[in-house]
Formats: C-alpha cells, structure tokens, sequence
C-alpha cells in the first residue's frame, strides 16, 4: 500500500526550482502508489489536496519584519526571540493540522530546512518531528553557507537547530556533490545525491497554435538567428558572455533575446548589458514583459508566453552562468533537443561535465574555439542533429524519471520499510 507524503515549503507556485522539482517528486511518488499533499504559504496546488497557511509565506508581513533584524547584525532584540517563538509555535500547530486532515505517514520539506528565509517555520518544522517522529525526508536545494546575505546574523543558534536538523527518523537529499560534502563537514549528517530531472523518457511536446507566431510577436525576422538566454537579469547568469559571443559571430542575423526580467536583483547590471551591448553591436532583445509562467494576455491584450513556448523555436541556448545550484536551464534546452553554449561553473564541472555531454563550452571567456563550434552547430544541420540527439541519450541515462525513482525508492525504503509490489509471475 502507498504511502501518504507531505510536501513543506514557504511556496509551491510558479517555476523556481522548489516548486518544479517537488512537482516532479509528487509525479514519480504517483506512479509509485503514494499520494501526495502540499503546505505552504502561496499555493497554486490543487486545493483538495492544500493546506495554505498564509504565515508560511516568506512575504508574509511578520516574516518581512523578523527577517530585517535578524540579518547583517549580531544582536537580537528580546522582543524579536519572542516573536520568533510565537510564530513558530502558531506554524507547528498547523503543520499538526496538516498531518492530521491528510493522515500523513512522511514528511517533505522542501528547502524549508536549507535556505533561512523563513526561520520560525524551520523551527515549527523541527520541532513538529521530534514530537510526532514522523519519518521525513529534507530535500535541500541550497544552503545558508552558499549565501554571503546570511553569514553575518543575529540567529546561529536556530540555524545550529533547524538548518537542517539531525534527526534519527529524517533523510537528506541534496541536488549536487559540493552540498553534500558540505553537509557532512559542518553538520555530520549523510545524504543522497539526487539531481534534478526532467521526464527523458518522453519526447518534448510539439508547438502549437499558440505560441507559432512567437518569433514574430518578438520582433524576429524568418531568417534570423533565435539565440535564447532562458535566465533572469542577475550577475551570477553571466549575460556579458553571451553578448560578447553573438558579437565574436560577426552576423547580423544573430539576435540575443534575454526571457526575463531583472526583478528585484539586477537593474544596474541590466543597464551594464544594455551598454555593453551597444558597444559591441549586437541587436539584444529583452521580453521580460511577454514571458510569464501561464500562458494569458497582459493588460494590452498581448498574448504572454511561457519559457516552454520559446524553447522550440530557439536556434542554440547560451547558459554562461559563473554560479548555478545545479541547472535546470541547461536540462530544459537539451530536452527541447537544442544546442547549447555554456559556461564551467563548479558544479557543472564536478557533477555534469563528466557525464560526457556534447556542448559548446567557455571557461570564463569566449574562445575562438567556442565561436567555431557554434558557426558549425547553426550551419550543419548534421552535425547539429547528432549532437542534441547525442545529448537527449546522455540526459535520460543519468538526469531521468527512472533515476529519481530509484533514489525515492531506496529513502522510503530506508525510513518506513515499503518497497515496490513485486509480481512473482514475471519478476518485475
């Protein structure tokens, strides 16, 4: 019998990693027998299944309120320990609700025990399992030690708790070998290795009405060269490197279309971009406004695109990131079978460089090397078939559903005893 498992996080909404790689978990959890059930403080779950509790939400008004004294200082005021353990108390309480409405037999949080945006629910969370011993599984997408914004703080002794716990009754799994040593140093705690994933096993879906006449809502022309880079406006994402390599090609049909926006991050680097860009003659399209994670019409009456509706009509994906947690991004591009220019970051050198993909790489710079490889991809239709076909194989082999399977397979097993149903007329 399957299993009843309960997803924690501050938010299961729209397309940052949390929220698309839980989905995925609550995929395979499906076909494995086991039902799954959210809770979080913004929820686009389905409801039936939701407990939204909107104090869980890192927005929220009194989380905003602990957090401005909590980071970039030393002291904590009385008043704020205070409200810290009362909004903790509060969340434990509903996390309590939560198993009891849904009988749940394991508990998922969702970074919610990694990154302390939201210090009270991390505590209620913690304490919630030490109390009931519910078996959980902590699922860590990236670490407070990852980020300079919380190394000076007035709350070592929560993170020292809760960031994560070590627990008999709780297994970890981190999403790239760097996290995993990392966590074994500073917190002794073992964990599993389990990388994001796409559904490999199938093929990417076909185009359709709505998004065929997207390259010209974006102001391409039929024969230009539909260069994509899938990220945010953020440093980290090395942007400049895709200016310079569109320039390095020396042709005009060549047109860099940046899909989102800036946000609260990076508007002087936008406007470095922009510069750059000029300076290096190179036509750059920013359609921030025309990509959203649904697909509607904006107050216009414009239709908005999702990331997915662009993928397909993309020539070559640049992805010249200096820093990624893992990248969802380049697994996107080789799944839309598309080429793609990449930057070594560290953990693409230690965890996916290895695996033998075929891709056009930098290494901090564009290289003439690079420049040649990228002429060849976007002119021997050949050349260029093989090399994302080569790429779809690789990517299903280590980055599948059935990989992710296996790895659930072996925590639930670990933590509850339940394994597979096993058919004894055929074995499998």
């Amino acid at each position: 019998m399957g299993k009843r498992f309960g997803f924690v996080s501050t938010r299961f909404a729209g397309t940052d990693g949390v929220s698309l790689e839980s989905a995925k978990w609550a995929h395979v959890l499906w076909n494995d027998r086991h039902t799954s059930f959210w809770y979080s403080g913004l929820s686009d779950r389905d409801p039936g299944s939701s407990l939204c509790v909107p104090e869980a939400y890192f927005g929220h008004p009194e989380v905003q309120w602990i957090n401005k004294r909590i980071w970039g200082q030393r002291h904590r005021d009385p008043l704020v320990s205070r409200r810290i353990r009362e909004m903790a108390a509060y969340l434990k309480e509903t996390l309590y609700e939560f198993a009891d409405r849904y009988q749940l037999d394991v508990l998922v949080p969702e970074n919610a025990l990694t990154i302390p945006m939201h210090v009270p629910l991390a505590v209620a969370i913690t304490e919630f399992l030490i109390e009931s011993g519910m078996p959980a599984i902590a699922h860590h997408h990236d670490f407070y030690w990852e980020r300079v914004r919380f190394s000076i703080n007035a709350v070592q002794d929560y993170l020292d708790m809760a960031f994560p716990p070590r627990l008999p009754h709780m297994a970890h799994a981190v999403i790239n070998a760097a996290a995993q040593e990392q966590l074994s140093l500073r917190k002794g705690v073992g964990s599993l290795l389990i990388p994001n994933v796409f559904d490999f096993e199938k093929s990417a879906p076909e185009p359709d009405k709505y998004a065929a006449d997207v390259r010209e809502e974006i102001g391409l022309e039929p024969d230009d060269i539909f260069i994509l880079q899938p990220t945010r406006i953020v440093p980290r994402k090395g942007i400049e490197h895709a200016v310079k390599l569109v320039s390095m090609l020396r042709n005009p049909r060549c047109k860099l279309v940046i899909s989102h926006d800036a946000g609260d991050e990076g508007y002087e680097y936008k406007h470095m971009i922009e510069e750059l860009a000029r300076e290096e003659e190179v036509d750059i399209r920013f359609i921030g406004d025309r990509v959203s994670e649904v697909r509607q019409l904006d107050a216009e009456g414009r239709k908005l695109y999702t990331l997915w509706d662009l993928y397909p009509y993309a020539d070559i994906v640049t992805y010249p990131s200096t820093y990624e947690g893992f990248g969802n991004a380049l697994l996107e591009a080789i799944y839309f079978k598309k080429p793609v220019v990449i930057n070594r970051y560290n953990i693409f050198i230690e965890d996916i460089e290895p695996k033998g993909f075929d891709l056009a790489v930098i290494d901090g710079f564009i290289t003439r090397e690079a420049v040649r490889k990228v002429q060849r991809l976007l002119n021997e239709p050949d050349y260029l078939k093989s090399v994302v076909d080569h790429n779809f194989v690789v990517a299903r082999r280590y980055y599948s559903y059935a990989t992710l399977r296996r790895h659930l397979r072996m925590m639930i097993n670990s933590l509850t005893g339940w394994g597979p149903s096993v058919s004894r007329s055929n074995g499998r």
